[in-house]
């Protein structure tokens, strides 16, 4: 689905009867807002135009430059309390809508982010200093339960006694409850060229488990990706030229980069995880435009709609002369 793509009758209907008028009764309140943040915006710059004024004229530019930033910001903070309230309000009301009807649970933020130190252990996501997590979705495909959420990972890095953050990954992590067996630890990662040698081509560990290379027999799939796991004949059981396949597939989906995934037997059963880059994902879109416009529920819908094709992509048993990469290419 793209932005112009008509809705479905089904979703069509829900626009009409629920959240078009969702939408239309925030609209008034939406004026009243963006009015707040041009008044507070425009206060603190006319207040801290003042100040810088003042302690200008008495020698003082250090001061007015700080006076100025500081009541810049104070307008800012005022001024934007009431529209930030209510692009959550509009974010939460339009996503829980969409996922009831996409069969799916919805909350802005994930109780506990799941299998979080899992997907480090694995070195399916670099450390980081400082997380932040949204938009959680549970529910089931195929038979499978499955649920997953946003993650912003931050490291902290030091410089001539300067402290900055650096993104080091904002995308989707993915928990599934995987239809096959599981047994062990198999580990997909990218493949590091060079690097390989240099972290010890045969062997990594992972946490407190020790992995060994895995060969791949499609040397395509060796170019992309390196695979490491406790069982050698299981790994080989779970990496099918389907599934290997649909993982470069799912890549292409959801518009993502450096898709990594594991499988792992924990929780009594077989578990697939999924990381890959998105960038920010499920925003209601600007609220200096009117609410009442289908085009932002065709983005969101989109949006869910490559979540729950992409977990449709991993999980249902393949088609007799199914070809992935074919069927997903642009």
């Amino acid at each position: 689905m793209t932005d112009s793509t008509p809705l479905s009758p089904e979703m069509e209907a829900i626009w009409k009867d629920e959240l078009s008028p969702f939408l239309s009764e925030r609209e008034d309140r939406r004026k009243d807002a963006v009015k707040r943040l041009f008044l507070g915006v425009g206060g603190g710059v006319g207040i801290g135009l003042i100040a810088a004024i003042f302690f200008v004229a008495n020698s003082a530019e250090p001061l007015g430059f700080f006076a100025f930033i500081v009541s810049v910001m104070g307008g800012s903070f005022l001024g934007s309390t009431k529209f930030m309230e209510l692009r959550k309000e509009i974010k939460v009301g339009l996503l829980n809508r969409l996922a009831e009807a996409s069969a799916m649970q919805y909350s802005l933020r994930p109780p506990a982010p799941a299998r979080f130190s899992v997907f480090r252990e694995h070195g399916l996501i670099p450390s980081s200093q400082r997380d932040s997590f949204e938009d959680h979705f549970i529910g089931e495909r195929h038979g499978s339960v499955f649920e997953l959420y946003e993650a912003k990972l931050e490291q902290r890095r030091r410089s001539n006694k300067k402290t900055t953050w650096v993104t080091v990954f904002r995308g989707l992590l993915i928990r599934v409850e995987f239809p096959r067996t599981v047994e062990g630890v198999t580990v997909i990662t990218r493949d590091a060229g060079i690097f390989n040698a240099l972290e010890g081509w045969g062997r990594k560990n992972f946490g407190n488990t020790k992995l060994e290379r895995v060969g791949l027999v499609d040397p395509k799939f060796e170019k992309i990706f390196e695979v490491y796991s406790t069982d050698q004949v299981m790994s080989r059981y779970l990496l099918t030229p389907t599934f290997m396949e649909r993982l470069i597939a799912l890549e292409t989906a959801v518009k993502g980069k450096k898709v990594r995934a594991a499988f792992d037997e924990r929780q009594g059963g077989g578990e697939l995880l999924i990381a890959v880059e998105t960038g920010n994902l499920f925003e209601p879109g600007s609220l200096f435009k009117p609410l009442d416009d289908e085009k932002r529920v065709r983005t969101l819908l989109s949006e869910i709609e490559l979540v729950t094709g992409m977990l449709d992509l991993m999980v249902r048993p393949p088609e007799l002369g199914e070809n992935v990469l074919e069927e997903t290419r642009p």
